[in-house]
């Protein structure tokens, strides 16, 4: 029998995508998701995150990158694999290695197009439209010391119609985020 995975996951914002990965692992035996840390003290992942049970933490700029606090936590947590979900700062070094492919992100965009510094959100979806494109996507990609720039996992893709705004098309790549990623995160734990 396989021994359940325990998932933290870094986030910045409002936290639909870490709601759903959350929910999803409460009905598996693979994972489950013990932690959410976050770098911004009013955001509403933390309200999620309570909500449903899971533990979280807040960090500074200076405690991610000057202190232990955050390996000191996952290590508490026992957490054997991290999930990025709209988390907005680059890993450090020092996780990345602790944590070597076992961190995984989320992109807007199908990469490599579209990604790096600035490349998050509706600014992706406009950059996209702004440049015509005729399809969107998601990708999954392990995570490195670089935005968007760890080996491809996984892409899925939505077309976008001439009559797209940035608003619609980021419903569209939601729905693809929600139906793709729980997924991608179980297939990977079972490697584990």
């Amino acid at each position: 029998m396989l021994k359940i995975k325990n998932i933290a996951i870094f986030a910045s914002g409002n936290g639909s995508n870490a709601e759903n990965i959350i929910k999803y692992f409460e009905n598996t035996a693979t994972g489950k998701v013990k932690t959410v840390l976050c770098n911004v003290p009013n955001a509403y992942v933390l309200t999620r995150a309570n909500a449903l049970g899971v533990h979280s933490a807040v960090f500074s700029r200076d405690e991610f990158y000057n202190s232990d606090k955050i390996i000191n936590i996952l290590q508490h947590k026992q957490i054997d694999f991290i999930v990025l979900a709209g988390f907005l700062w680059l890993i450090p070094e020092s996780i990345i290695k602790f944590y070597s492919n076992k961190i995984v992100n989320i992109h807007p965009a199908l990469l490599p197009n579209y990604g790096g510094r600035g490349m998050y959100g509706n600014n992706v979806h406009k950059a996209v439209i702004a440049d015509k494109n005729k399809e969107s996507g998601i990708t999954v990609h392990y995570v490195n010391e670089k935005y968007d720039d760890g080996s491809i996992i996984f892409q899925a893709k939505c077309e976008i119609s001439e009559t797209d705004t940035p608003e619609t098309l980021a419903q569209k790549i939601h729905a693809l985020e929600y139906r793709y990623f729980p997924e991608i995160i179980e297939s990977l734990l079972m490697k584990l």
